[in-house]
């Protein structure tokens, strides 16, 4: 039995339908899924963790004061305490901070505390997701800040 040519094939217009109506399915279902906090993005975080401590830190030497940048592992929080700048961290990424239990005869471990000397309680902050970590490094005695990626074998 012999087909028309006429009838062969799909049209312009059936194509047409068939891609719009895979573009609204997409467009309704791509929302759905969750979002997940790249390599990149996770350097991008630890570095706008250290942009925060830095800027406590100079605006203590500035202000010739104390200034305290407040921690919480479990809200995954940062809080400067010169700005009031809150950094909030997503949920799928692990945030650990070893900090000094005393700092200038007063007990701490909440917060990373900067002087007007520049100097700090020091302390490390760890931000990982997936076997990728990076470390916000503080050092007690200059108040200098690093990020440093860490090798995990």
């Amino acid at each position: 039995m012999m087909r028309s040519r006429a009838d062969s094939g799909f049209t312009l217009l059936e194509t047409v339908c068939v891609l719009a109506i895979v573009a609204m399915l997409a467009a309704i279902a791509l929302p759905a899924f969750p979002h997940r906090t790249s390599r990149a993005r996770l350097e991008a975080y630890a570095l706008e963790a250290a942009a925060l401590l830095k800027a406590d830190r100079n605006a203590a030497i500035r202000r010739g004061s104390h200034i305290a940048t407040e921690l919480s592992a479990a809200s995954k929080t940062m809080l400067s305490g010169a700005s009031g700048r809150l950094l909030q961290l997503p949920d799928d990424v692990a945030f650990n901070a070893m900090l000094a239990a005393q700092c200038d005869q007063r007990a701490a471990g909440t917060s990373i505390d900067f002087f007007p000397s520049g100097m700090s309680c020091g302390g490390t902050l760890s931000l990982s997701r997936l076997g990728t970590t990076f470390e916000v490094r503080v050092a007690w005695l200059t108040g200098g800040i690093e990020v440093v990626p860490v090798k995990t074998f």
